[in-house]
């Protein structure tokens, strides 16, 4: 019994450092936790944010916000417009599973009899998030529509949290 307790601890803070904390940074492949963008055309942006398993979402969808915003000062814009959103949700079973089982049995010469339980934990924290956006840049005063948003402020408000 307490090698399985000893085992089970062991699963437990290895899978704690697997699971991807959600950090403002850029993804490292395609499926790992960050921001990617694809260039559609000058001024025209694809802006991808993926969650860590849990994250909550306003955090996923500021995140992607953030990325719009520096995209946008970086190529010399003041005000971009989010003119398509698209959140995907992956299944929460995804993450690392631990284990415990029992069973007995017999054997020899003759015959044996067997039984057997166990239980498994989900040890992945959650779903993951991913939010995509498509994004058009502007320069001048920023449009009067709900889905235009002036870069630096976004900056400003958001940038703090990441």
């Amino acid at each position: 019994m307490k090698r399985a307790l000893v085992l089970l601890t062991a699963c437990a803070m290895l899978s704690a450092c697997a699971a991807a904390p959600t950090v403002y940074a850029p993804a490292a492949g395609p499926k790992a936790v960050g921001f990617s963008e694809y260039r559609i055309e000058p001024g025209r942006y694809r802006i991808t944010f993926r969650g860590g398993p849990g994250a909550p979402a306003a955090q996923v969808s500021d995140y992607a916000l953030l990325r719009a915003a520096d995209l946008a000062i970086a190529e010399g814009y003041d005000w971009f417009r989010v003119a398509d959103r698209m959140t995907l949700e992956a299944a929460p079973n995804n993450g690392p599973r631990v284990s415990i089982g029992g069973g007995g049995g017999g054997g020899g010469f003759r015959s044996g009899v067997g039984v057997g339980v166990g239980t498994s934990f989900d040890l992945g924290g959650g779903p993951s998030l991913a939010q995509t956006i498509e994004v058009l840049m502007g320069k001048g005063p920023r449009p009067s529509d709900r889905d235009a948003y002036d870069a630096r402020e976004i900056r400003r408000n958001l940038g703090p949290r990441a």
